[in-house]
């Protein structure tokens, strides 16, 4: 594992505006450099990069980090490769890293701190990469494994590219890989991996036998799973393993990590069902695929694909089944709709999937097809007419009863509108009527709402935690009496309590003269997300804030806030209840 000085000395000599620079045109702006974000599409630049505290921000995406994750996110390497590259740039050297095996696949910022001893989802990951090498080894000793890939137009290239595997048809094939396979806790890590399974007789076997192995990888680049296919008639002909601490299926989306920079390039993602149609279409030079892992496409699959583009194509089997998986996935992107998104469904013919098609027809049939997608509006009122007779009443009123639910859901108010002017013209009812008896408001046309609220200032905390994060040595003045919170469990002081907490055992960073924003010693935190945002607002700080003055006023308030709390909390309690050192404090309080 890569030193954690070490990661932070880099970060410390890199320079984020070269590092950036050199993949994406940054212009001054102010203190700032700001570009259209590489990470969605977007036409006005809301990137933003700080050359103070060393990270960027996207207000459109929320894509946040520092030198490292950037070119981890936009040229789709590995922690370690992003590392290697920053430090040859500055002519630092790696140091060597102590792994226990040699020739594994590359590895994520999670491994970057060194431990005495590994936590269990590390020990875990450690396993999952040790198991890929393993399988990759079976792989090219498998003569019926490689004739089955080359049947199906699989190079070796491609297989090693995608991490392709063997898993031996033997029940315990990894007992050679684990020597200690039968003891019990090297047991128990396989079977919470879900490599292995322990029958009711107590003896322990594979998961996974004679299937060829595809890694899944997580948005870190982390292997966290299998997708097993069998390579004769065996059943289920898919098996994914089973949801772990690290894994869960409605989550995951197969071979998004790798994709991510030929998505940004295509402009657009392509959803298919299975494993090999993504190893298929990439095999043809469409990098852009990804599949969801043999569940039903959910929420959190449509949020992480608009992170990545706002063109998102599903490529679905023309039966019954395939439209079926397409009108599920439609329904689970309803409330996630913008008017910049593109959701289409495309619709191969009966008996293919993409890999059959595009290995008989060819990639530029293939995007030709893509091109031609059915735009999600379109599906969804084809859907609901499903050859109905618009003529009779009754059919026109089961349409907009129909309809009712899915328009409802809709938050993108210009889709909405067409959707309902194209239901009007459906049905036959005035617009008005048929927005008022749907429950829809619509829209008005746009103008100046002069009686608009304004903005609401920053609690005290908030800011405490803006100060804290771009000068830590501001907490050698932070009075912890003013930080006796009140009991309110919410995001904003569990954050700043976090923080603190943090701060008080790294005094080391406190001390630091390092300009090195906070969020590289955080790197896996609950609170990450919501301190991103939070750093973010330092890019609308001026050069001119007088943050000595900024701090100590913040300070007052808090005092303001517990005097406050404090005087609450003994006004509550009846008055012969309170003792005399209560009663005194009070009329301190009172008299502040």
């Amino acid at each position: 594992m890569i030193p954690q000085i070490f990661i932070h000395d880099l970060l410390n000599r890199v320079n984020i505006i070269d590092a950036i620079d050199r993949h994406v045109s940054l212009k001054k702006a102010g203190a700032n450099y700001v570009a259209c974000c590489p990470f969605h599409s977007e036409k006005t630049p809301s990137f933003t990069v700080s050359p103070v505290k060393q990270f960027y921000h996207c207000f459109g995406c929320g894509a946040h980090g520092n030198a490292i994750s950037f070119l981890i996110e936009y040229r789709g390497i590995s922690f370690v490769e992003a590392v290697r590259e920053l430090a040859l740039s500055v002519g630092m050297q790696v140091p060597a890293q102590q792994e226990k095996r040699t020739g594994q696949l590359s590895t994520s910022s999670s491994e970057v701190f060194d431990t005495a001893e590994q936590s269990d989802p590390q020990d875990i990951l450690q396993t999952m990469r040790s198991v890929t090498q393993f399988y990759r080894e079976q792989l090219k000793q498998s003569g019926k494994a490689v004739e089955y890939l080359k049947n199906r137009g699989v190079s070796g290239k491609t297989a090693a590219r995608f991490g392709l595997g063997y898993a031996p048809d033997d029940w315990q094939g990894l007992s050679a890989l684990f020597t200690d396979y039968r003891s019990e806790n090297t047991g128990k890590k396989l079977i919470k991996a879900g490599l292995v399974i322990s029958g009711q007789d107590g003896n322990r076997y594979d998961r996974f036998r004679d299937r060829i192995m595809f890694p899944i990888l997580n948005q870190k680049g982390q292997i966290i799973a299998f997708g097993g296919r069998a390579i004769g008639q065996g059943e289920p002909k898919y098996l994914n393993s089973p949801e772990t601490n690290l894994f869960v299926k409605g989550q995951e989306i197969y071979n998004l990590f790798s994709a991510r920079k030929a998505i940004r390039e295509a402009g657009y993602v392509i959803v298919v069902e299975g494993y090999m149609d993504v190893v298929a279409l990439s095999q043809y030079d469409i990098e852009n695929a990804v599949a969801t892992l043999g569940t039903s496409t959910t929420g959190v699959h449509i949020q992480k694909l608009l992170r990545q583009s706002d063109n998102i194509v599903f490529c679905f089997d023309g039966d019954s089944a395939g439209k079926k998986a397409a009108w599920r996935a439609l329904e689970n992107s309803l409330e996630l709709l913008t008017d910049g998104n593109t959701i289409q469904f495309l619709f191969l013919p009966d008996g293919q999937d993409p890999d059959s098609f595009v290995r008989q027809n060819g990639k530029e049939i293939f995007e030709h097809h893509i091109a031609q997608a059915t735009p999600l509006s379109e599906f969804l009122l084809q859907t609901l007419m499903n050859g109905q007779n618009l003529q009779t009443n009754e059919n026109r009123a089961r349409l907009i009863h129909e309809a009712k639910p899915l328009l409802q859901r809709i938050k993108a108010p210009a889709l909405v509108l067409l959707l309902l002017k194209r239901l009007s013209e459906l049905s036959g009812l005035d617009q008005n009527e048929l927005a008022s008896l749907l429950q829809i408001k619509q829209i008005p046309s746009a103008r100046v709402n002069r009686n608009a609220p304004r903005k609401q200032p920053a609690s005290p905390y908030r800011r405490l935690m803006l100060l804290l994060m771009y000068n830590p040595g501001f907490f050698h003045d932070l009075q912890k009496e003013s930080l006796v919170l009140v009991n309110e469990n919410n995001e904003e002081l569990g954050a700043l309590k976090y923080l603190v907490d943090f701060l008080t055992n790294r005094p080391d960073i406190v001390d630091s003269s390092s300009a090195l924003s906070i969020l590289s010693y955080l790197k896996d935190n609950p609170y990450r997300v919501f301190l991103e945002k939070i750093e973010s607002e330092i890019l609308d700080w001026d050069d001119g804030m007088d943050l000595e003055a900024e701090f100590h006023g913040v300070i007052q308030k808090l005092r303001e806030i517990q005097r406050k709390n404090r005087m609450k909390e003994l006004h509550n309690k009846p008055l012969g209840s309170l003792t005399d050192e209560e009663k005194r404090e009070l009329q301190r309080l009172t008299a502040h």
